[in-house]
């Protein structure tokens, strides 16, 4: 019996000492990993607290690397009440989680298993496990939205229905950019003489926003709209009534040089094109407004349909700047800093005309005279 007694306490001093070994040894890939160790849940047993540990120490490296092969920003939803098991079985769906067991395992080790919590969320493509077990046990978690310049406003709505980015709603959002839903204008001094009832395009100032997922629409359209009073500079609206444009005839040149300059450097010339025509009381004649009037085109699935046809420019609406003179009613859409710029600082020349340079992408040719120009269109045609 004795010797029964000892063989069984040498088996668990065997134990407890390779547990501790282990836990020691993952204790210093930890280190190197740079993922926790310490800690673990109060409620594990002592049989799944070193069950855990030995598990999790043997795949330290796997811990360490991105967690699934996902290669965008991935909306990912927590339905209220489901189990740690479920929510890994559909991160391994999205794509997010190649091994749906470690990730459960993880969690239950730190007791984070009860801790995930439901809502919405945009996870980056190459998140560890770690990661992603803070995150979606975080219910502030910060998200980041890229609004990209030239966007109109249907595009954004589209881009938030995608991304589903926490309690924003993409057509709340659309409802107060279309000012079909309340929204106080009253703290943006450029909107103070904003025609009743007509929309922010052109407003809401393109680029990243971080929110949290309890923000709302409404809380994203002040955060565009607090940026664009930042980047329009009390200099930059005093340069739009030099050259007798208010500010929101600024914005509206400003995004149709968006939509027809696509290098930075020719937004200032393309600039001065149309206000040299402004002045001679000539059409416009530019196809981004005929676009814009024209909407979602099916056939390409887009918002600017392209190529555009002879009898889409005899399109009648007030936006097409072949048939109507002057500018628009408003802005076509968002535009960036440099066409913004561009429309308070143009270059000056006689150029009246401009036509793509079909030998050189991106850019374009210049004339002062209609017999130039129809040279340079004539140098693009097969």
């Amino acid at each position: 019996m004795w010797l029964r007694l000892g063989l069984l306490f040498m088996a668990v001093t065997a134990c407890v000492t390779a547990a501790f070994v282990l836990r020691g040894w993952w204790q210093d890939t930890q280190g190197a990993a740079r993922i926790r160790l310490e800690g673990g849940s109060p409620d594990l047993s002592v049989s799944e607290r070193l069950y855990l540990e030995s598990y999790l120490a043997a795949r330290t490296e796997q811990l360490a690397a991105p967690a699934g092969a996902a290669g965008d920003l991935v909306p990912f939803t927590i339905a209220a009440g489901e189990s740690a098991n479920q929510i890994a079985a559909n991160l391994s769906a999205a794509g997010l989680v190649s091994d749906p067991v470690l990730f459960v395992n993880y969690v239950r080790y730190y007791g984070l298993d009860s801790a995930l919590v439901g809502g919405n969320f945009l996870l980056e493509p190459q998140i560890t496990i770690p990661e992603l077990a803070a995150t979606l046990s975080n219910p502030y978690q910060d998200i980041t939205l890229n609004f990209l310049r030239g966007w109109r406003l249907e595009e954004m709505t589209r881009y938030l229905a995608a991304t589903r980015p926490g309690s924003i709603d993409a057509d709340d959002f659309l409802a107060i950019a279309q000012r079909r839903q309340q929204f106080d204008l009253s703290p943006y001094d450029f909107l103070a003489n904003h025609p009743a009832g007509a929309s922010l395009e052109g407003y809401l100032y393109p680029d990243s926003y971080r929110v949290t997922v309890d923000e709302t629409a409404a809380d994203l359209v002040a955060q565009m709209l607090a940026n664009f009073g930042r980047q329009v500079t009390p200099a930059m609206r005093q340069a739009y009534g030099v050259n007798g444009l208010t500010v929101r005839e600024a914005v509206t040149l400003a995004s149709i040089v968006e939509r027809e300059a696509p290098l930075d450097e020719e937004r200032a010339r393309i600039a001065g094109v149309f206000l040299n025509r402004l002045a001679q009381s000539m059409p416009l004649q530019a196809d981004s407004t005929v676009q814009y009037a024209l909407g979602y085109d099916a056939a390409s699935s887009d918002w600017w349909k392209t190529p555009l046809l002879l009898s889409d420019l005899q399109f009648d609406s007030t936006y097409n700047t072949y048939i109507y003179a002057g500018l628009p009613p408003g802005p076509i859409a968002n535009p960036g800093l440099a066409s913004l710029t561009a429309v308070a600082y143009p270059e000056e020349s006689d150029f009246l005309f401009f036509v793509a340079d079909c030998t050189d992408p991106g850019r374009h040719l210049f004339s002062v005279t209609y017999d130039e120009h129809l040279v340079n269109v004539a140098r693009c045609r097969p």
